[in-house]
């Protein structure tokens, strides 16, 4: 994530980077881009991150990666937020996750409307362009969430900054 922090900073953009507080000295382990913010646990981490995102792009990564993923994607589905999530598909490093909800779709665990909350992409510059075209298809599973909208601070409206 540095490299990436790096280059959006060097190309005049904000950066923001969210950490547990007790998480700080084992990955704070050198000069840092931008702003570091400090929190109190993973919980707050991941609502914070998503407050001030645009859109959510996850790259080939881990169990976190996954973890991270996979509830903004629910955050979609119960409505708390309509931002585009993207997956860099960098050498089919996804298509088994896009196979096992394709899967579930089939089944009737996903509805198919909500299959389109994700969008892939192989290269960077495809995932941009198919993110700023998205535009939420699915249907809100749990519309009484409001508060939760409230309390993180969500904006309703989807737009990508460029």
């Amino acid at each position: 994530m540095g490299l990436i922090s790096q280059a959006v900073y060097n190309g005049g953009r904000h950066v923001i980077g969210v950490i547990p507080k007790t998480l700080m000295p084992r990955e704070i382990t050198g000069e840092t881009v931008g702003e570091v913010k400090p929190v109190a646990d993973m919980h707050q981490r991941k609502a914070e991150m998503a407050r001030h995102s645009d859109a959510f792009i996850a790259l080939p990564g881990g169990y976190g990666t996954l973890e991270e993923l996979l509830e903004v994607i629910t955050w979609a589905q119960l409505g708390i937020h309509d931002k585009p999530v993207g997956l860099l598909n960098v050498d089919g490093y996804y298509n088994s996750l896009l196979s096992f909800i394709d899967k579930a779709v089939e089944e009737g665990f996903i509805s198919p409307s909500a299959r389109h909350i994700i969008v892939s992409a192989p290269t960077p510059k495809e995932l941009v362009k198919k993110m700023e075209e998205y535009f939420p298809r699915h249907e809100i599973v749990a519309s009484k969430l409001n508060w939760e909208i409230e309390q993180l601070g969500y904006s309703k409206k989807c737009e990508i900054s460029r």
